[in-house]
């Protein structure tokens, strides 16, 4: 087992799984941890969300995160990131990014009607700033 570096961070989360554990903290005080597809932006998470979802509450309220992603394939690794989340209602910038999530997780084919669909007044734009990032790779080697 090892530490990745800064950038096998970022490959990692920019080609490995399409799907990620957001998780928000409740009003209460309690974790909320929900799965969100994503795209890397140089060093930031960017994901779609609808205005009236929980985590869109939570976010908020309080914006900071946190964001697990790993490989379930032998011989295992994940990246865990705290962050800060900034949430925006720009549509251009939605449908590009939400035409990006769409290819990467349903296939290029799928990815306009993605964007299309998702670049809507009451969707958002999230997007996770970094603060600390916890990475191992090679966990069964």
């Amino acid at each position: 087992m090892r530490t990745m570096t800064d950038d096998e961070v970022w490959a990692f989360l920019a080609s490995g799984p399409t799907t990620g554990i957001l998780a928000t903290t409740t009003k209460l005080g309690r974790p909320h941890a929900v799965p969100i597809w994503f795209v890397v932006d140089g060093r930031e998470i960017v994901f779609t969300t609808w205005h009236e979802a929980a985590k869109t509450h939570h976010i908020r309220r309080d914006s900071r995160v946190a964001f697990c992603v790993d490989d379930q394939t032998p011989p295992f690794s994940f990246v865990s990131i705290e962050g800060d989340c900034t949430l925006s209602d720009d549509l251009d910038e939605l449908r590009r990014w939400a035409t990006a999530i769409g290819g990467r997780a349903m296939g290029a084919d799928q990815a306009e009607a993605f964007g299309v669909r998702n670049a809507v007044t009451g969707e958002l734009l999230g997007r996770i700033h970094p603060t600390k990032v916890i990475s191992r790779a090679e966990m069964a080697a």
